[in-house]
């Protein structure tokens, strides 16, 4: 069935529209997304009726994040099971939608184990459905619980680290609400920093080619009344170089087994300049982040996106003239070739610390995070 879209009520707050639910309204149950393609200009919500229209939204980058990708996964299960679509096919082709976000293959497999189970146990179809959305909700409210935890942990880690408050953190891409069932990872903690008075100034890397800092991060600091001041990602080394930044706080969406962080394109340089300034460099990312089945960075794979994301400015809520909605305005000569990975790799000896709902691990080993993921 084709998505179709539906305009939130211009009478909402921000905060009262979730990145993503499930509803059921008569004609069937449906994943109901806030399409973060359109924000800041527009709050519009897309609903997605089977696991092919998730996938697109997800390729789309409609719904990002690494754990919000892991529950929309596992509710793309759900979705594909209740109104009786091969749940096998929807399974391998979610997992599938973006290979670097780990926590996307976690939510699609445990949905449908929990699916398998059911069946292996004796359950009919239904109960087999019902199966996969309980545990799709039950991997959203552990994300909000994790959430509220990560904040606790990492506001407690800079608290050590920068004694006396007053702290100025630089972040990189959107890891907020907008990402999780919860308040987020990194910025839940320059939130709960907000929040105790302790927050001096967040600076927003505008986080190019798809400026998700810029777009999706400055409206999250916006709405929740933090001081906050957004600059070009080229611009961090002066910021550094001035003993502007106190710390730097990201979020992942891969962490291999010794510690490397893949994290959007852009971070790995931020941890550079923050070894050469002496400076923190702090990974925020729940425990199914951490995937031990990768051994090193090597072994990450990248996702490669689209050339026309650097070649083309694009602004897709913007109409423009003679253009169809969503295209890009060309900023680069017809048949330039771009190099586009989403993510880079950040080597362990170079984070600071990395903050999981079970705790911090700091140095950054494959021991210390082995046992911190036997929690």
């Amino acid at each position: 069935m084709a998505d179709q879209y539906a305009d939130s009520g211009d009478d909402k707050r921000p905060t009262d529209i979730p990145a993503l639910r499930w509803e059921e309204p008569p004609e069937g149950p449906v994943l109901v997304l806030l399409d973060q393609t359109r924000l800041p200009a527009e709050e519009v919500e897309l609903v997605c009726t089977d696991a092919p229209a998730l996938v697109e939204a997800i390729r789309s980058l409609a719904v990002r994040g690494a754990p919000l990708l892991g529950i929309a996964g596992a509710y793309g299960v759900a979705l594909a099971a209740v109104r009786g679509y091969d749940v096998d096919d929807a399974a391998a082709a979610l997992e599938s939608a973006r290979p670097t976000a780990v926590n996307l293959a976690v939510g699609v497999r445990r949905a449908h184990a929990a699916y398998r189970a059911a069946l292996t146990g004796g359950g009919d179809a239904r109960q087999a459905a019902g199966a996969a959305l309980a545990a799709a909700r039950r991997l959203h409210r552990e994300d909000a619980e994790a959430s509220a935890r990560m904040a606790g942990h990492g506001l407690a880690l800079l608290d050590e680290l920068l004694p006396g408050g007053g702290h100025r953190i630089l972040t990189h891409c959107n890891t907020g609400s907008l990402v999780s069932g919860g308040e987020g990872t990194a910025f839940a903690v320059a939130l709960a920093a907000h929040r105790a008075g302790r927050l001096r100034r967040l600076w927003v890397d505008e986080t190019r080619p798809l400026l998700q800092g810029a777009r999706l991060t400055a409206y999250e600091a916006a709405r929740s009344g933090m001081a906050y001041t957004l600059l070009t990602d080229n611009a961090a080394g002066s910021l550094f170089a001035a003993g502007e930044v106190d710390a730097v706080l990201v979020g992942a969406d891969r962490i291999a087994a010794d510690g490397s962080v893949a994290n959007k394109v852009g971070s790995y340089p931020l941890a550079v300049l923050a070894r050469y300034h002496h400076v923190p460099f702090i990974v925020v990312a729940p425990v199914t982040t951490v995937d031990p089945g990768t051994p090193d960075g090597a072994s990450i794979e990248v996702e490669q996106r689209p050339g026309h994301e650097v070649t083309e400015v694009t602004a897709p809520q913007v109409p423009v003239a003679g253009m169809e909605a969503g295209g890009g305005i060309p900023v680069a000569p017809l048949g330039t070739q771009a190099y586009n990975p989403a993510f880079d790799v950040t080597p362990p000896e170079l984070v600071t610390a990395i903050v999981t709902e079970e705790g911090a691990v700091s140095p950054v080993t494959t021991e210390a995070l082995a046992t911190l993921c036997a929690r």
